[in-house]
Parts: structure tokens; C-alpha cells; sequence
């Protein structure tokens, strides 16, 4: 009886871990969209000056990592002895992951560029295009199928940033000029359009490591977002090399409108919350798919907007009020889509099972 109590017990606690886990990566996916943005706002608004620090702090929290993943090589140590394997992760799937961490760099560098002449609210509304190219690489990639929800989401979240592009002169910060603020609203949009690609790479990575009967745990999900940060990381180094950004932080701190204290408190919490929305993003990649992270990084818009509005003192004006509500129309017309999608399936599996029986 105890046996059989076990057994069925198993899978309930397997089911309940799995959606703590998901929960726990949803949230720190939530905390990063909101908060990463703001944070790094905040760094331009008082006195910050430097693009490449600034991309720099988005990946350079990867060493909060290895301490999970030496607990997990620990615990497979004393599980398994010295024959315990130092990595998860293919060595193939480790170069991919290196690769994507460069791209990730790159990602990282033209989204800082291009924040220092846009507001938050508006960069937020420009960044939810990325699930219209999340949609099209996944399809291109991982094969997700394309629906009438789909399309129509991709069509109005379009809308929306086109909307925003009509509304330049009410919505540029203080000092930016026309010019500046057209070249960030571009490369916006090309940092939505990179990361949109680098998504259902990762989900593809994944299904490469679980070749040959692999387990695909999530102590390899860490270790491939250690090496994308690693690789991150050292792409923006050399770009703070060059530009001299090491020997510019201490005058810019003595210069930080906060003083010089808080300089060095903000450049530390950028780099934490960064660091929960990449290692969010893959978890739910991991756990889920690669679509659902594109929808989550959507969701959270209004409280970026919120946030930015209460904490910044930002303007919200009407362009960027008919931008949101276009936007948040194409989220929930393609949430709506999937879920009728989810409920067709779960009913057809319901009546083809009541059909075997």
C-alpha cells in the first residue's frame, strides 16, 4: 500500500516542481523586464554616459550562476562519485551557446545605444515587437505553426510601433535631438528583431542537447546561460576596452548626480536585474517554450510604462497611449488564440481517450 502511495505520488510532486519552476523563472523574467529598463534610464538621467558599460551590466551578473551550478555538480558528485561529469552540456551545444552569447552582446550593446535617446515608455512599446519576430523565427526555426491569432497580433503590435514613429517631436528626452531620437527608435527595433532571433535559437540549442536519450535539466539550462553570459560579458569587455570605459567609471562616478555611492549602487543592481531577466527568459524557454517568453516580455509593458511614468516622472502622451492599447490588442489577441488552441486539444485528447476506452 505504501508502494503504491509512493507511486502515485510521484508524479503530483513532479508536476508541483515543475510549475514552482516555472513560476520562479516567470517571475524573475517579470522583475527584469520592468525593472532592467529603469534601472539603466536611470543611469542616462543622472549623469551616466557610456553604451558599452551600460550593454556591459546586462550580462556581467553571470557569475551569480556558479553557485548553483557548483551545488549541482556537488550534489552529482555525491551521487555519482568521480565519474560525475563536470558539465551537463555537449560540448556542440556549448559552442552554439558561446555563439548565441556573442550575438546576446551584441543585442545587449545596440539596446543600451539606442535607450539613451528614448524614453522607457516608449522603448517599451518598441520592444514588444519582439514577440512579432519571436513568431516569425520560430517558425522559421523550431517550426511553431503559424495561426489567424498570430498574424493578427504581429499586425498590430506593427501598428503600434508605427504609431509611435508619427509622434517624435512630443517624445524625445532632454537633450536628444531629432536625429538621435530616430536612430534609437531604429535600432529599438533592430535590438526587438535580433533578440526575437536569439529566443528560438536557444529552444533549438536545447533540442540539440537532448540527442541521443539526454536529459535536458534545468542544471544545463544554467550552464548554458552562464556560457552566453560569459561570452556576453567578454564581447562588451572589448568594447569597453576600446572606448577607455574602465578609466572613464571613477570621474563619471565623482560626476553621477546621486553621488557617487549610489553610481556604484545602480551599476550593481543593473547587473542583478539583468541578470534575473535572461536567466527568467531561458528558464521559460526551458520550461515551456520559446513563445511564452515572447509573451511575457509583452505582458509586462503596462508596468513598465507604469514604473516609468511614477519613478522617472515620464510623459505619457496620447501617441503612446494608442501605441500601448495597440499593442496589449495584439497580445491578447494572440494569448486568446493560443488558449482556444490549448482547449481544442485538450478536448479532442479527452474525447479520443473516452474512445479507446
Amino acid at each position: 500500500m505504501d508502494v503504491e502511495a509512493r507511486k502515485d505520488s510521484s508524479p503530483t510532486r513532479g508536476k508541483l516542481t515543475r510549475r514552482l519552476l516555472v513560476a520562479l523563472n516567470c517571475g524573475m523574467l517579470a522583475l527584469g523586464t520592468t525593472a532592467g529598463p529603469l534601472i539603466t534610464r536611470l543611469y542616462y538621467d543622472k549623469g551616466g554616459r557610456r553604451e558599452w558599460l551600460s550593454a556591459w551590466l546586462q550580462s556581467a551578473g553571470w557569475p551569480l550562476l556558479l553557485l548553483p551550478a557548483a551545488a549541482s555538480y556537488a550534489a552529482r558528485r555525491a551521487r555519482d562519485g568521480r565519474g560525475a561529469p563536470l558539465l551537463l552540456t555537449p560540448p556542440r551545444v556549448l559552442l552554439a551557446a558561446a555563439g548565441l552569447g556573442v550575438a546576446t552582446g551584441a543585442d545587449n550593446f545596440v539596446y543600451a545605444y539606442s535607450l539613451r535617446y528614448l524614453p522607457v515608455s516608449t522603448s517599451a512599446i518598441l520592444i514588444s515587437t519582439q514577440l512579432a519576430f519571436t513568431v516569425f523565427f520560430a517558425f522559421l526555426i523550431v517550426r511553431q505553426r503559424l495561426t489567424a491569432a498570430t498574424v493578427n497580433a504581429v499586425a498590430l503590435l506593427t501598428a503600434g510601433a508605427a504609431v509611435l514613429g508619427l509622434h517624435v517631436s512630443s517624445d524625445r528626452p532632454a537633450g536628444a535631438t531629432k536625429g538621435q531620437y530616430m536612430m534609437g527608435f531604429a535600432m529599438t527595433l533592430g535590438a526587438a528583431a535580433l533578440y526575437g532571433l536569439i529566443l528560438p535559437l536557444v529552444e533549438l540549442a536545447y533540442k540539440r542537447a537532448a540527442g541521443g536519450g539526454r536529459a535536458v535539466t534545468y542544471a544545463l539550462v544554467m550552464e548554458v546561460q552562464l556560457v552566453m553570459g560569459f561570452f556576453a560579458t567578454a564581447f562588451c569587455t572589448v568594447g569597453m576596452v576600446v572606448n577607455k570605459d574602465f578609466q572613464a567609471i571613477q570621474s563619471e562616478a565623482n560626476q553621477f548626480e546621486l553621488g557617487e555611492a549610489r553610481y556604484y549602487m545602480v551599476l550593481v543592481w543593473a547587473a542583478v536585474l539583468w541578470q534575473f531577466f535572461f536567466l527568467g527568459a531561458v528558464g521559460v524557454i526551458f520550461c515551456v517554450h520559446t513563445l511564452l517568453a515572447g509573451i511575457l516580455i509583452a505582458v509586462f509593458i503596462p508596468f513598465t510604462e507604469v514604473a516609468a511614468v511614477i519613478f522617472l516622472h515620464e510623459k505619457f502622451s496620447c501617441g503612446k497611449g494608442m501605441a500601448l492599447v495597440l499593442s496589449l490588442w495584439g497580445l491578447a489577441s494572440y494569448s486568446y488564440g493560443e488558449w482556444s488552441e490549448a482547449r481544442a486539444k485538450k478536448k479532442a485528447e479527452i474525447v479520443a481517450e473516452a474512445q479507446a476506452s
